[in-house]
């Protein structure tokens, strides 16, 4: 498997895997077979694993967790997380969602992912939307910190443009933007794009 430079000290397989569909959306799910297909990444040398706290409400971060915590100590060593946060879900609703990017919202986001995944670090930790109600550059400073205290190690960014990027990475490296690209009529691709 070939591999890319996210970072000077973030080298992920150049095809990662969206873990999303592991939890909902995409109808019936099964945590046995989710693992197994987590476990034969391994085989197949991909190292980077995409999830949200959005997805399945927690669940998705507590199923990479368990496939995680099934490593081998080398195993473990090369796989590299990505996580979000920034999208709060109704507990009572089916998908009723709102962004918050609140920092006591982002800090206990960042808190809930690492213990749901059973790390210490998360790779990467992308601001999954970004509010227009606050500067951005109170979100980075936020983030900053979880990064200067050890809890993510590079921070991302979703849907942004390009004048945002350039007023966050002012305040913090911003290791990768990730973007939805339309091409052609109702195509949506996604695109991740280093910085």
């Amino acid at each position: 498997m070939k591999t890319r430079n996210l970072t000077q000290d973030l080298n992920v397989s150049a095809i990662g895997y969206g873990a999303m569909g592991l939890s909902e959306f995409y109808g019936e799910t099964d945590d046995r077979s989710a693992l197994q297909l987590l476990d034969s990444l391994v085989d197949l040398d991909i190292n980077f694993i995409d999830t949200a706290d959005l997805y399945g409400r927690g669940h998705n971060e507590r199923l990479i967790g368990q496939f995680l915590a099934r490593l081998d100590k080398r195993s473990r060593q090369q796989i590299k997380v990505a996580t979000k946060c920034g999208i709060e879900r109704a507990v009572d609703q089916a998908y009723a969602r709102v962004i918050n990017n609140q920092p006591d919202y982002i800090i206990q986001c960042c808190n809930d992912s690492l213990k749901r995944l059973g790390v210490e670090q998360i790779d990467l930790f992308y601001l999954h939307r970004v509010s227009q109600s606050a500067p951005i550059e109170h979100n980075m400073d936020c983030l900053s910190q979880q990064v200067k205290q050890g809890k993510i190690r590079h921070i991302g960014l979703c849907e942004v443009s390009a004048a945002t990027l350039q007023r966050a990475h002012a305040v913090h490296p911003v290791a990768v933007c990730r973007q939805n690209i339309l091409y052609g009529p109702g195509i949506l691709k996604r695109r991740s794009c280093r910085w």
